[in-house]
C-alpha cells in the first residue's frame, strides 16, 4: 500500500461499535471483494470492500472477518481469516499479510488461514442462532454482478437453513456515517492531496490544452503524494461538456473563453475526497460567467451553514432549492410566473440545478450514512450546488467537503483550496 500505516485502534473502536448493536447469540461475517477479470489473464486493480476495511484495516483479497461477541471461547469473539502466503506467492505477487502482521494491522489477536474457515465457521455456528449478512443497501447502489458476499450468503443459507438471518447494513449505515477523529484526519489528507493537484492545474491550464492532459497532471500529483489516484472517475468538462453531469470522456480541447468544470479528487488510504471547481480556460471569467459563478458560490456558502446537528437531509435540500430559486431569478434564468406555477415534485429551479446538494463522504465517495434521521456531529458531507446553462454553453459547479461540528458552522476540509474568483484569476495569471 502507498499510504502510511493506520493505527489498529481505529478498527478496534469500529468493531466495538458494530458488536454493541448485534443481537444475542449472533455472528457477523464480512468478505473482501473479488478481483474482477477483464479478459485473458488481465484483471482490474484490487479494491477492498469498504466494510471489511472499516472493521479490520485488512486491505487484501481473499480475507474474511468474523465477529461473535458471545463466543464460548473468548479467542473466537473476533477472527480474521487471511490467505496463507508462501515463497511462490511472495515471488510472483509480493508480500501478503502474515498472521503477526494481520494482528498488527487490525488489532485482532486470533488469525487463521483462509483454508480453516469452513471448519471454524461450522463449529461456531453450532453456538449461535443468528447470522448477519452484509448486503448492499446504499440508496444509489446498482450492483449487477454476483459478489463474494452474494456467494457466501447463498452457501450459508443452504448449509444452515435453521438459523435466523439479520442485516449488517443498518448498523453500518449508522456507525460509518459518524466519523472517528482518525477518519477525519485521513479524509483531510485526501483533501490536501487534492489541493496540490488543483494548484498544479492553475498554472498549467491555457487555451489549447486537452481535457485528458489536465487529467494526467492531476494523476501525476496525486500518485506522487501517496494516493492510488482518483477517488472516482474524473470529470474534466470544458465548455458545453459541463452540462453533461457525468461527462467522463475528457477528450476535448479547451478553448479560449470557455470554462472548465472539474469534478476531480484524490483518495488516500481508501478514504475519498470530492472536489469541484470551475475555472476559465483563458485565466479570466467573462462578466456573465462571473455573475453565475458568484451565484453558485453564494448558494454553496448558505447551504454549508445549514449542515448542523439536527438537520434533516430531505428538508435541507428543499431549503437549498429556495436559495437557488432566488439566485436564478436574479440571473434572469427564471421568472416569477414559472416559480408560481411550478410542479412541487419538480420545482422550477431543477431546470438549471437538477442534482442534490450534499451526500455523505468517507470510505466511499457516496458514503454510507443515515439520511432519514437528524444529522450528527462528525458526519462529513459534500456541498455541491451548480447552475447548468446549455443555451449559454457553460455550466458551473462548486464543491467542498465539510465536517459537521457539535456547535457552530461546519469545518471545511477544503478551506485552503482556491475558490474565490479573484484568487483563481490571480493564480492562473501569475
Amino acid at each position: 500500500m502507498k499510504y502510511d500505516s493506520i493505527s489498529g485502534n481505529l478498527f478496534i473502536k469500529n468493531r466495538k461499535k458494530f458488536m454493541a448493536q448485534m443481537k444475542s447469540k449472533s455472528i457477523a461475517v464480512f468478505n473482501s471483494n473479488d478481483i474482477y477479470p477483464i479478459g485473458a489473464d488481465s484483471t482490474l486493480p484490487f479494491e477492498q470492500h469498504r466494510d471489511i476495511f472499516y472493521l479490520s484495516g485488512a486491505d487484501q483479497e481473499e480475507t474474511i472477518l468474523l465477529l461473535f461477541p458471545e463466543a464460548n471461547d473468548k479467542k473466537h469473539k473476533e477472527i480474521l481469516f487471511v490467505r496463507e502466503t508462501n515463497e511462490h506467492i511472495a515471488v510472483w505477487e509480493g508480500e501478503k499479510l502474515t498472521k503477526e502482521k494481520a494482528t498488527e494491522v487490525s488489532g485482532i489477536e486470533t488469525i487463521y488461514w483462509l483454508t480453516d474457515f469452513d471448519r471454524v465457521f461450522f463449529d461456531l455456528m453450532t453456538e449461535t442462532d443468528t447470522i448477519y449478512f452484509n448486503t448492499n443497501e446504499h440508496y444509489r447502489q446498482a450492483v449487477e454482478t454476483q459478489t463474494r458476499e452474494d456467494r457466501f450468503i447463498q452457501k450459508c443459507k443452504l448449509q444452515f437453513p435453521a438459523h435466523q438471518y439479520a442485516k449488517s447494513n443498518p448498523i453500518l449505515q449508522e456507525i460509518r456515517g459518524v466519523k472517528e477523529p482518525e477518519e477525519i484526519d485521513l479524509i483531510q489528507t485526501a483533501c490536501n492531496i487534492t489541493e496540490k493537484g488543483f494548484r498544479r492545474l492553475l498554472s498549467f491550464v491555457k487555451p489549447g490544452v486537452w481535457e485528458y492532459e489536465i487529467e494526467a497532471e492531476l494523476l501525476h500529483e496525486f500518485v506522487r503524494n501517496r494516493s492510488k489516484g482518483f477517488a472516482y472517475t474524473p470529470i474534466i468538462a470544458s465548455g458545453n461538456n459541463a452540462n453533461v453531469l457525468h461527462y467522463i470522456e475528457n477528450n476535448q480541447e479547451c478553448k479560449a473563453g470557455d470554462l472548465i468544470l472539474m469534478d476531480v479528487a484524490a483518495e488516500y488510504a481508501n478514504y475519498s475526497s470530492d472536489l469541484t471547481r470551475t475555472i476559465p480556460v483563458s485565466g479570466k471569467f467573462s462578466a456573465r460567467q462571473k455573475e453565475v459563478y458568484e451565484a453558485v458560490l453564494r448558494v454553496k456558502n448558505e447551504a454549508t451553514k445549514m449542515l448542523v446537528p439536527g438537520t434533516i437531509w430531505a428538508e435541507y435540500h428543499k431549503e437549498v432549492g429556495k436559495i437557488m430559486t432566488s439566485e436564478l431569478l436574479g440571473l434572469g434564468l427564471l421568472d416569477k410566473a414559472s416559480v408560481q406555477n411550478e410542479d412541487p415534485n419538480w420545482p422550477a429551479y431543477k431546470k438549471y440545478f437538477m442534482h442534490g446538494t450534499s451526500h455523505h463522504i468517507g470510505l466511499n465517495t457516496h458514503d454510507y450514512g443515515v439520511l432519514k434521521t437528524p444529522m450528527k456531529a462528525n458526519m462529513v458531507f459534500t456541498v455541491e450546488p451548480g447552475i447548468y446553462i446549455p443555451e449559454e454553453k457553460f455550466g458551473i459547479r462548486l464543491e467542498d467537503d465539510v465536517v459537521i461540528q457539535e456547535k457552530g458552522e461546519p469545518f471545511n476540509l477544503m478551506e485552503n483550496i482556491p475558490i474565490e474568483v479573484d484568487e483563481i484569476e490571480t493564480l492562473m495569471n501569475s
